[in-house]
């Protein structure tokens, strides 16, 4: 039966949105757009409101009548003319996001199955890592959850399954973990190999090299570490149960945050008396800020001279629209107590405890700086640059090398299983053959950690 001009003109063109996106990706979008308007309505709202009180105080408690004065309140009065307007506004948004939700999801029947993306991948991952708490928290279809995969796919964790997926399974199990906002594809960027820099996949380089069976972490980066390094925990402990040889080692390889997750993953692990961290022999940290990122710090300097003033003070919200996995790189959480007791935006010194390097485990740390290595008159202070401030351009080389200034949170790597990448960013660190070199020199030795490990 044909349908009419006007039927047609009302059925939504799914077919026009970018191939690579799901409807519930769409969905998700939605909802985000729905709370991205609410929250601009807010911060106008309460910036009017903030000034309505700040030109009150000086009318005394003539002013104060014409203002909202209750705490917590944005100073505008909700039956007034601004505040119906405001309202108006809040509620045509709220009908018109639950409207388009709804559309959305009596649609998904239209949409066939969709093949793996990595645009969508990189899209998803960029959003858990700045927005990922909050994604968790308002049901978000964008949320990640986390598993093991294989070439994008998650892994079933049985025996029988892991067998038909990963044919020709060896003994040594390698796991890759990501860093914030990343995903499990890029380990292998697209589009950063010439001629110079042919890009390495590190799981396969090592595969091939040395026998290594890699799997890769896909997780949610905006979540805690803790929170992360928790269920890790699980799904490893779930890994090396259904693994289907008998394992004799497991190396845990960490990007950035990903070495944070995989210490927080050992020690709760341990914790919990796993048997996993039994069979961990070696823990590798690309470019890890042990100690902390300054862009970090930077963000939440902002955010306290902002909140100093009632007219800027919500402006200061903005920045606090960032994730937990975000505010934990402001000196490095791995725990849950290292964020349990304080405001995640509130500026309080570094008060982590205390946590060892896991004992019987041979942990090697890469760091790179951009500056390149050479020398002359002007060495000394390039190399005090690249130490102190520039590093790979996101962390510096003290924190990628557990160095502290307070002893005691000093990771004691050996010096012969730290490495510097000179003329290396944050990302090449990622792909570059020269770490694969590096990596198939310390793997492919006996393993080692050296005695009294100490903290971080």
């Amino acid at each position: 039966m044909p349908t009419s001009p006007a039927a047609e003109k009302a059925t939504p063109r799914f077919s026009r949105l970018p191939g690579y996106l799901h409807l519930s990706d769409i969905q998700g979008l939605a909802q985000l757009a729905m709370q991205g308007a609410l929250g601009v309505t807010d911060l106008v709202e309460n910036v009017q409101g903030n000034v309505y009180k700040a030109v009150a105080a000086y009318f005394g408690p003539l002013g104060a009548r014409f203002v909202d004065g209750m705490p917590g309140r944005s100073g505008i009065k909700a039956f007034g003319i601004t505040g119906l307007v405001y309202g108006s506004v809040k509620g045509a948004t709220r009908l018109a996001g639950g409207a388009a939700g709804a559309l959305l999801s009596r649609a998904k029947a239209l949409q066939g199955k969709k093949t793996p993306s990595r645009r969508r991948e990189a899209m998803l991952a960029a959003l858990n890592g700045v927005l990922g708490d909050m994604l968790l928290e308002t049901a978000n279809p964008l949320a990640i959850s986390m598993s093991l995969r294989h070439q994008g796919q998650p892994l079933a964790l049985d025996k029988a399954a892991l067998a038909q997926r990963l044919t020709g399974a060896t003994g040594k199990v390698l796991v890759l973990i990501h860093g914030l906002c990343m995903n499990d594809l890029q380990w292998r960027p697209r589009g950063a190999s010439s001629a110079l820099h042919p890009a390495h996949d590190h799981g396969l380089h090592l595969a091939g090299e040395l026998g290594y069976t890699p799997v890769y972490l896909h997780y949610n980066s905006g979540l805690h570490t803790s929170v992360n390094g928790l269920q890790l925990a699980g799904l490893l402990e779930q890994l090396l149960a259904a693994w289907p040889q008998p394992v004799q080692e497991l190396t845990l390889l960490g990007h950035s945050m990903g070495g944070l997750l995989a210490r927080s993953a050992v020690h709760q692990a341990t914790q919990a008396g796993h048997a996993w961290p039994a069979q961990l022999k070696r823990l590798v940290f690309l470019g890890t800020p042990h100690h902390g990122a300054p862009l970090e710090r930077v963000g939440n300097w902002i955010d306290a001279v902002l909140d100093k003033q009632a007219v800027t003070r919500p402006f200061a919200k903005i920045g606090q629209i960032r994730s937990a996995g975000i505010t934990d790189l402001r000196y490095g959480n791995v725990l849950e107590a290292d964020w349990r007791h304080a405001g995640r935006f509130v500026s309080v010194p570094d008060a982590r405890q205390v946590l060892p390097l896991p004992a019987g485990v041979a942990c090697y740390a890469v760091a790179a700086t951009t500056v390149a290595h050479g020398a002359g008159p002007l060495a000394p202070v390039r190399h005090a640059l690249s130490h102190k401030m520039v590093g790979d351009g996101l962390v510096p080389l003290e924190s990628a090398l557990g160095r502290h200034e307070d002893p005691h949170r000093t990771l004691a790597f050996a010096p012969d299983q730290q490495w510097i990448a000179h003329g290396m960013g944050h990302m090449d660190l990622l792909s570059r053959p020269e770490v694969s070199a590096q990596l198939v020199r310390w793997l492919g030795a006996p393993a080692s950690s050296p005695p009294g490990q100490r903290a971080g």
